[in-house]
């Protein structure tokens, strides 16, 4: 190879866009549910999971004493995902073409599947493993995570009832990234 050609071979590769969001094959993968109990209602298109409730769809994982799955017109899934008693839900999903996850909590959870985001209410921490590693924690009242994108969202504000952890604040521990590290 010459080194024209090395060099225009390393320009293209440096255009190319270089995201890790949420695994983009989740979205197309069938739902499981498993729980103690199901009350469906084929008319409203609206399923309720009691007891243990545990989702899989594709690498994202949610768990809770209760999830509530819609289904629209269009086939899009919507969810709420409650914990037990003093505890909070819980999230995981495998980011794109790394070897990472994002998981979080939350005293609820919704998730939109026809925007593909995720949105932790009260109570709410997101942690990104590079494999078991914890590099990035942040809490706050409300996080969104947009799967998408790759971008969360986090709101401190503070709650009458006190049940936001956080004082009113977002908090936030962020590692560095390696290569920052390494050109310095």
């Amino acid at each position: 190879m010459t080194h024209f050609s090395a060099i225009f071979l390393a320009s293209l590769l440096a255009l190319l866009p270089v995201v890790a969001s949420a695994e983009k094959a989740d979205r197309d993968k069938p739902m499981n549910i498993e729980a103690d109990n199901l009350v469906h209602d084929e008319l409203r298109q609206v399923s309720i999971f009691t007891g243990r409730a545990v989702l899989n769809k594709g690498t994202m994982v949610m768990r809770g004493t209760k999830i509530e799955i819609r289904e629209d017109a269009d086939g899009y899934q919507y969810g709420t995902i409650l914990p037990e008693p003093n505890k909070r839900a819980f999230f995981r999903q495998k980011r794109e073409g790394v070897d990472e996850f994002v998981e979080g909590e939350g005293l609820r959870i919704e998730y939109d599947g026809k925007v593909d985001r995720v949105k932790l209410i009260e109570s709410a921490e997101v942690r990104r493993y590079k494999g078991p590693i914890l590099n990035d924690q942040m809490m706050g009242k409300i996080i969104t995570y947009e799967n998408l994108t790759d971008v969360f969202t986090v709101d401190g504000r503070p709650t009458d009832d006190n049940v936001n952890k956080t004082g009113g604040r977002v908090r936030a521990t962020l590692a560095p990234r390696k290569k920052l590290l390494e050109s310095r």
